[in-house]
């Protein structure tokens, strides 16, 4: 179920990062990597009435995993990142609340 959500990064760096994040991140979480999304956002950053080059931003939404999960997590996609040739990442967690969350109309 955790979300991942990635913008200006290019689709083929993701595609090459796909495999290794999912997996570290279904290992860390005990999820399987059938519980996962990842998506790509087709973002353009505009600064002083122009196109601007942007960075790397990633949003993960996820059910609380503690602190140390989520620390661990963060280090995990900055890692992959930075191996991929993008000198600075930013992270966002999103908790979201199991009784909010619904699959076919049935919540968590």
């Amino acid at each position: 179920m955790p979300q991942i959500k990635v913008r200006g990064v290019e689709i083929d760096t993701i595609c090459k990062l796909s495999g290794p994040l999912i997996n570290e991140l279904a290992e860390l979480t005990g999820s399987s990597q059938d519980d996962f999304t990842l998506e790509l956002l087709n973002s353009a950053f505009i600064a002083n009435g122009g196109v601007v080059p942007g960075y790397p931003f990633v949003e993960v939404a996820w059910f609380d995993r503690g602190q140390e999960a989520q620390d661990h997590a963060a280090k995990i996609i900055t890692r992959l990142i930075h191996e991929a040739g993008y000198p600075s990442v930013d992270i966002m967690f999103t908790i979201l609340d199991k009784s909010r969350y619904y699959e076919n109309g049935e919540h968590y």
